[in-house]
């Protein structure tokens, strides 16, 4: 379950503070739902509920009264609104806590991996001039950790780009639903309340097209494969990016050298050292993802109708699990613009090698490699251009 002490908007995780944030606005807009849907006007009510000042302790303290914020979160808009004089009848009309959490986790959610992939765009243009600028740059390629083949740095760096153009492609896959079902899931509480059968649904796609996310036209409350696909695009991000954390850790170390990394950090112990700190953050997020993978997927494993545990178990990992991913994709595309390649390093250690040198067949295969990362990398990027398209690759060789 989620620390009491870190559900807070002043808790000092600003991820955190912006879910609960994002829950005031998930409030404010079933506010907006329900007065477009009785002609009424809710603008003061909704207005007053995304401003409303919380108290973090109480808050805290309800997270260990109740299980969960959301009880305590209401609590507090009713005595402010009530204070203020503003009247506000539908509050939480029909919505159960998890209704609450869930959509506000989804709303930060989008917005975090929005963040993810503009910092990955930028990562991939870097590489995909490095990958065009190096292409007939020789390299001895490794493989099981030892000298293979001939190759050149321009496929190296393709390699790395076709991981970072699969974390945009996870990321474009990617629905970010709203949930909406009160108690059980069959949202009867908003149907009393309502006119009708359709209520459910009326207020669930106007909640979906007020918050920017996707009407699902069901409660998912204990299917969980929306958050699962969330995790997982999130830690694909970390493992595309912790594989070039490492090979940037090797290449730019005194043993290898064939490529430098600007700055760096000190040691307290060897003030002579440059320690290649972000690549080493990516490496060690990379390594910390699958478990909280694991932990969603584990929380996937659900019951009832509203489980007990498992969705409380989810909250906390998913949330590292968007640190991570935000972490690293800012990081390593702010190190990749410091990457300076060291091509007379990279002839020498193929020279010295017993492998065969590059010839003309050699390069050709680069440059057929390079192109088709290339190619990949500019469909994906700009794919919100072409919306609908599911194929992010096909005949990405042929076409470069």
């Amino acid at each position: 379950m989620v620390d009491a002490g870190a559900a807070g908007p002043g808790s000092g995780s600003s991820q955190v503070g912006g879910l609960v944030r994002g829950m005031l606005v998930v409030e404010a807009e079933l506010l907006r739902a329900w007065a477009d849907l009785e002609s009424r006007d809710a603008s003061a009510a909704a207005a007053a509920v995304e401003a409303a000042e919380l108290n973090a302790d109480a808050l805290r303290d309800g997270i260990e009264a109740d299980g969960v914020i959301v009880p305590e979160l209401v609590r507090q808009l009713r005595a402010s609104l009530a204070s203020t004089g503003v009247e506000a009848p539908r509050l939480h009309a029909g919505a159960t806590s998890q209704d609450i959490v869930d959509s506000a986790s989804m709303l930060h959610a989008r917005d975090v991996l929005a963040a993810v992939r503009a910092d990955l765009v930028s990562a991939g243009t870097r590489l995909q001039g490095l990958a065009d600028a190096e292409r007939r740059s020789p390299r001895v390629a490794y493989t099981l950790g030892r000298q293979a083949a001939a190759s050149t740095l321009g496929v190296q760096f393709a390699g790395w780009l076709d991981g970072v153009t699969s974390a945009i492609a996870a990321i474009d896959g990617l629905s970010f639903p709203v949930q909406f079902g009160g108690a059980v899931g069959t949202g009867e509480a908003a149907d009393r309340l309502g006119s009708g059968a359709q209520t459910t649904s009326i207020l669930r796609a106007h909640l979906a097209d007020g918050l920017g996310l996707d009407d699902p036209r069901r409660a998912w409350h204990a299917e969980r494969t929306p958050v699962l696909a969330v995790a997982s695009a999130a830690t694909a991000v970390c493992t595309a990016l912790g594989r070039i954390g490492r090979d940037l850790v090797t290449a730019s170390g005194e043993r290898v050298g064939e490529l430098s990394l600007g700055g760096g950090g000190t040691s307290s112990a060897m003030p002579h050292k440059q320690n290649p700190v972000a690549p080493i953050v990516v490496v060690s997020n990379a390594l910390q993802a699958p478990g909280l993978l694991a932990t969603v997927a584990v929380a996937a494993v659900s019951q009832d109708e509203r489980p007990a545990g498992e969705w409380h178990a989810e909250w906390d990992a998913l949330r590292r699990l968007l640190e991570l991913a935000s972490v690293s994709a800012r990081r390593l595309a702010a190190s990749l613009d410091r990457v300076t390649v060291e091509r007379e390093t990279a002839r020498h250690h193929l020279a010295d090698s017993a492998v065969a040198s590059a010839d003309q067949v050699t390069l050709q295969a680069a440059n057929r490699v390079v192109n088709a990362a290339i190619s990949r990398f500019l469909y994906r990027e700009s794919a919100n251009d072409h919306d609908g398209d599911t194929d992010d690759d096909t005949n990405s060789e042929e076409t470069a």
